[in-house]
């Protein structure tokens, strides 16, 4: 039996584990996850896939026509894009922090974050993992975190469903493709990020690049790389903004407290969805410096100014104040224009000179780390730089195949000749003009024409004079000259019919 609770129709399913991920129709028929379970027409669902429509709210509708311009903007640069990353960065840089176009983003992430040239250099890996069982110490952990991960999102709303399977699939492949960092939970709303715009092989190797070069060390064991983050953060805090520096340092609020969700999950459970996306684009572009950026201009808007302190007198307080951010400060516009224009910017080199400092500290204070993390990549140039890829690997793979169009030249030759298909078909259509003999056979009767053309003046002659003029113009042969047969009786219409009536049919011929 059903049950009805929290707005939404349980339903009973089998586990996830129990469906043969191999035999997944990625391709089937059925409808989206909310219709299955329950959510039909009478819930309205916002342009992200929201149930609801209350991630609709403050986002910022770009024009059609600018819309269609940026698509053909970003089809060049996915076309020739070793080439843009190398040479024109720059510009692919300000391409993102404009938003890059709702088609094209999976796509424009898989190239921003390296997935792709992952992908197409470890063809059949994802389909060797999905076909393995798993560790079943990690299998538990993903199973029970799947229906937290967006529960009002269509694709993630039915337990069970296609978004849930794919989601499961991808986080138990990585457990076995990283088995020394197992799962953290953490990695399940990236996960379901990707996922929302790409299918589950490209989602896995997104998450792959976003583990290994956006964010190294964040979901192992220990937690550390995350820990020595939050004092980097902490640091930068000072140089943009010392009133809330001092708050929390005043009040020994550890920076572990607050700021872990926000890094660890890249904001994808704290903004609002329009500016998700718009964090994300810059941040696969950028790397984890907009993540830093981000962090501060809300540590800056919640906590630097003395009115906004008067309202956190402690410990508490504060921690509440940064867990309920003021929507104005989330918004779509605001938050991206804040993160160009930081007043005090935070660059890449930046982040690392403060990351030496705090290793330092750390090891001083703590030791060495238990687990050293790879070098992290900040931004999508310099991961294409570090693997370069070959041209093959950056081959468009697309879903819909158009008819490639005829060269310039065969184009000619088909033109040319259908143009004289045509002009063979008028001459053939043409109707054929009957023009009657004016030398009919003695046998024939042709019919008298309606207008019978005007003959010139002809003075009469005698039948005998017509032979008599023959031989001054050629020589006949010796049939032309034998006697012309007397069973015909002389014409008297015309000389014309008198001279053809004075030879036969074989000597017609010979004539004419």
């Amino acid at each position: 039996m059903a049950k009805i609770g929290n707005g939404r129709q349980s339903v009973d399913t089998r586990s996830i584990r129990t469906i043969n991920s191999s035999h997944i129709d990625d391709e089937s028929s059925l409808g989206s996850d909310s219709e299955i379970n329950g959510f039909t027409s009478d819930r309205r669902t916002d342009k992200y896939g929201f149930i609801g429509g209350a991630q609709q709210l403050g986002a910022t509708d770009v024009p059609p026509e600018v819309l269609r311009h940026r698509e053909v903007k970003w089809l060049d640069m996915l076309n020739h894009w070793d080439k843009w990353m190398i040479k024109r960065f720059d510009k692919v840089r300000l391409r993102c922090q404009k938003g890059i176009p709702p088609a094209l983003r999976g796509r424009a992430w898989l190239y921003l974050s390296g997935g792709k040239v992952k992908k197409e250099q470890n063809q059949g890996k994802f389909q060797e993992l999905d076909s393995q069982s798993g560790d079943p110490k990690w299998l538990d952990v993903i199973e029970k975190d799947l229906h937290r991960q967006f529960p009002f999102h269509e694709m993630f709303v039915s337990r069970g469903g296609h978004g849930q399977q794919d989601l499961f699939r991808v986080l138990k492949a990585y457990t076995l493709y990283r088995p020394e960092e197992g799962y953290c939970q953490a990695q399940a709303p990236i996960a379901a990020v990707l996922l929302m715009h790409m299918p589950a092989e490209d989602a896995f190797w997104g998450l792959v690049q976003i583990c290994e070069k956006y964010l190294p060390g964040y979901y192992s064991p220990g937690l550390e790389a995350i820990q020595l983050d939050g004092e980097i953060l902490f640091a930068l805090l000072r140089r943009v903004s010392p009133l809330a520096f001092r708050h929390l340092e005043k009040h020994k609020i550890d920076p572990i407290l607050y700021m872990t969700e926000w890094f660890m999950c890249a904001f994808s459970r704290t903004l609002p969805w329009s500016s998700v996306l718009r964090v994300w684009d810059m941040f696969l572009c950028d790397g984890v410096k907009i993540i830093f950026r981000v962090g501060l201009v809300l540590l800056k808007c919640m906590l630097g100014t003395r009115e906004k302190l008067k309202a956190c007198q402690g410990q508490y307080e504060t921690m509440e104040l940064l867990r309920a951010i003021e929507p104005r400060y989330m918004q779509e516009g605001f938050l991206v224009r804040e993160v160009r224009i930081l007043e005090v910017p935070v660059t890449s080199r930046d982040v690392e000179k403060e990351h030496h400092t705090q290793l330092k500290r750390w090891r001083k204070t703590r030791g060495e780390l238990n687990l050293k993390p790879p070098p992290r990549m900040h931004g999508a140039r310099l991961v294409l730089l570090a693997d370069p890829p070959r041209r093959q690997d950056l081959k468009q793979n697309p879903t819909i195949v158009l008819e490639v169009p005829q060269p310039t030249s065969q184009l000619k030759k088909g033109k040319e000749e259908k143009q004289s298909m045509k002009k063979k078909s008028k001459k053939k259509s043409q109707p054929i003009m009957e023009v009657p003999n004016p030398y009919p056979l003695p046998n024939e009767h042709s019919p008298p024409p309606s207008d019978p053309p005007a003959m010139p003046p002809v003075t009469s002659k005698t039948p005998e004079t017509v032979p008599q003029t023959v031989p001054q113009t050629e020589t006949l042969s010796p049939h032309q000259h034998c006697a012309p047969p007397t069973d015909l009786a002389p014409a008297k219409d015309s000389p014309h019919q008198q001279s053809t009536q004075s030879l036969s049919s074989t000597e017609l011929d010979t004539y004419l």
